[in-house]
């Protein structure tokens, strides 16, 4: 989806309010790193590593902004950039709107030019360093893949490794293991199996609604709703995904409240899974998304094409089962 024009979802209306509005650029070099400058001691949220970019001007657009404010902040020309997400924050002094872009090209030597420090991370690297904590729907978009797999039917055991591993092959790298018709004795069986196929494929693997068991087997959750308005803190800590199902703004609200990593908002179409549920539509699924302070994806009817929309519409990407699982 790469573009040089300023906008992150075609026909929609920015959102902001009296938001301050902020473009701020996920700059990637040729050998995969990402360039974060030091906020100077004295400024708002001084002392932490941040995205480079600055506030967008009255009548400007994000794009046209985001060349301004890196070139007098970093040395670098962007020549394009492609929507990554927006993040609405809410500070005790002030809103923020981060209208964050990934520039694809740029030419330059990154330096300093207002004094601060600037480095070029790996992916790895990053999660070392501290950074305002609006940031972190930065962070989750960055290392989240476009398409998250649901699990679907399987006979057995052998049917169930055979399956997910094709899947793997094809290039998921997101699972959620969803089983209900499994004893909690089968379901770790399988949970084990996953841990040990993801591990080997290196991809994330989350557990549906089983707290207990992500945190014995260290891997990642995906709360249901109602789990979600249920609790009070997050359930796992911040070296294991938690992930939730989202299907209103209170459930939204929720999901920013707990601090969970990212949101599957569904229905947006209609599904034989739930055909007496009232599909969200496109226009309704953006509006939400334009809450979520953490990646979203587009759960409900989707296939591979709708992924493009999903991104247009602000989505991280789509969830599904049947356009994934093998």
């Amino acid at each position: 989806m790469s573009k040089s024009m300023p906008s992150t979802a075609p026909d929609h209306q920015r959102p902001g309010g009296d938001a301050v509005h902020v473009a701020v650029g996920v700059i990637i070099n040729s050998e995969n790193e990402v360039l974060i400058a030091k906020r100077p001691a004295h400024v708002h949220q001084g002392g932490l590593w941040e995205f480079p970019g600055g506030k967008v001007e009255h009548g400007e657009d994000v794009f046209t902004a985001l060349k301004r404010e890196l070139k007098e902040e970093v040395n670098l020309d962007i020549h394009s950039a492609n929507s990554l997400i927006q993040i609405p924050w809410k500070y005790s002094e002030k809103t923020v709107l981060l209208d964050v872009m990934q520039v694809s090209t740029f030419s330059g030597e990154a330096r300093g030019l207002e004094e601060q420090q600037v480095k070029w991370l790996s992916l790895s690297e990053i999660n070392h360093y501290d950074f305002p904590v609006a940031n972190r729907g930065i962070l989750n978009a960055l290392r989240l893949p476009h398409s998250y797999m649901i699990t679907g039917q399987f006979k057995d055991m052998d049917d169930f490794h055979h399956l997910l591993e094709l899947s793997l092959k094809a290039g998921v790298n997101l699972v959620q293991l969803r089983a209900k018709h499994l004893s909690e004795n089968d379901f770790s069986d399988y949970v084990s199996t996953a841990s040990q196929l993801c591990e080997q494929y290196h991809a994330k693997l989350l557990i549906n609604s089983n707290i207990e068991i992500a945190k014995q087997f260290n891997t990642g959750v995906h709360l249901n709703s109602l789990q979600l308005m249920s609790l009070k803190t997050r359930p796992l800590t911040r070296n294991s995904w938690v992930a939730a199902s989202v299907h209103s703004e209170l459930e939204l609200k929720q999901a920013n409240r707990l601090g969970v990593d990212f949101v599957v908002i569904s229905p947006v179409k209609p599904t034989s899974s739930h055909p007496d549920a009232t599909p969200l539509g496109w226009e309704q699924f953006y509006s939400l998304v334009q809450q979520s302070t953490v990646p979203v994806y587009a759960l409900g009817g989707m296939e591979v094409a709708d992924r493009e929309t999903a991104l247009q519409n602000g989505a991280q990407g789509i969830a599904a089962i049947r356009a994934f699982w093998q």
